[in-house]
């Protein structure tokens, strides 16, 4: 029960005294009206007078109400208040994410929109801002792999990286998909990583069609190193509009949507992650949600609690109180003419 911010009352339950100063001030009410002095007559009006009663008269009650709120504090000190000295030690254990992204060709294919490329990026970039504790990384493959951004809380940097994935990168890198490299070069980037918690968040809407590396192969190399994996196959079923340009200008054709699901399952399997599909803008940023709700940040926090006596200060209140109404009493108050 708090009775000034920060202060606290050991006792509390002695304040229910406080109730009995409501018969005390009746009594005292009671007693001022019957020792007022009356007189019955037929009429008053020749006993009228001017008012000059002086200031004394009205003041006379302030006694009393010096005695009722010493009376009162002295209730507040039998309470024991005490000040309240709250402060948390906040430790906070970050995940690290490094985000394998497919930048090949085939991701530049319209059924999400505006593209499977752009819709990744605005969903993983949602993902990064939600998630400010964390070291996050970006690496981005296609025919090859190459880091991106290495693993950064300074998540404003790696955001303007992020957005610097365009189609005009695939010209660097030789088309295809080469998910054992994207992996296994998310791993290398993570691999030495003290956090506790280490996950690679793969998305991609192919197969393994290019690199040195096998995907299995990447998939025991994160295992060995205790780095869940978490793969994302996107695409539509069937087949997707993808834009072709030709000397006429940019024409689109359905093209099939081939993604090698058993092996991205696999991946996760093994790893202890899980594998998702995405169909659709919508189905896409539900599974980072998911992803987000399965790899929470740890926050330990403990609390320190010091208290100190306050009765002190509300003691020389009720004595100060009791002085000044002594003092009153029997000098100021002690005749009323």
């Amino acid at each position: 029960m708090s009775w000034l911010n920060g202060t606290v009352f050991e006792h509390k339950e002695y304040l229910l005294l406080l109730l009995l100063l409501i018969p005390f001030i009746a009594w005292y009410i009671w007693k001022v009206r019957r020792n007022a002095a009356s007189l019955q007559v037929s009429s008053a009006q020749a006993f009228e007078l001017p008012k000059t009663a002086t200031a004394k008269v009205y003041l006379r009650h302030i006694p009393f109400a010096l005695r009722t709120l010493a009376i009162a504090l002295l209730i507040v000190v039998l309470a024991r208040p005490q000040s309240s000295n709250n402060w948390q030690s906040s430790t906070t254990e970050g995940i690290d994410i490094m985000l394998a992204v497919d930048i090949s060709g085939s991701m530049l294919a319209e059924d999400l929109k505006p593209n499977r490329l752009e819709a990744a990026k605005n969903v993983a970039a949602a993902f990064i801002n939600g998630r400010p504790n964390d070291n996050i990384g970006l690496v981005v493959f296609a025919g090859e792999s190459f880091t991106q951004c290495p693993l950064t809380t300074d998540h404003a940097v790696l955001l303007n990286l992020f957005k610097d994935i365009n189609s005009s990168m695939l010209t660097m890198l030789t088309d295809g998909t080469a998910i054992g490299m994207g992996l296994a070069n998310a791993v290398s980037r993570i691999k030495d990583s003290q956090a506790k918690s280490k996950v690679i968040i793969l998305l991609t809407d192919g197969s393994n069609n290019r690199g040195e590396i096998f995907p299995s192969t990447a998939a025991e190399i994160a295992k060995t190193f205790g780095v869940r994996v978490y793969t994302i196959g996107v695409g539509t079923k069937g087949e997707a509009p993808y834009p072709f340009q030709t000397a006429n200008g940019v024409r689109y054709m359905n093209v099939p949507v081939e993604i090698d699901e058993p092996t991205l399952q696999h991946i996760a399997s093994m790893t202890g992650g899980q594998y998702f599909r995405a169909t659709d803008n919508a189905s896409l940023k539900s599974i980072y949600a998911e992803i987000d709700q399965m790899e929470k940040t740890k926050i330990n926090i403990q609390e320190y609690s010091r208290k100190q006596e306050e009765y002190k200060y509300v003691a020389l209140a009720v004595f100060c109180l009791l002085l000044l109404e002594i003092l009153l009493r029997y000098s100021l108050f002690r005749k009323i003419p």
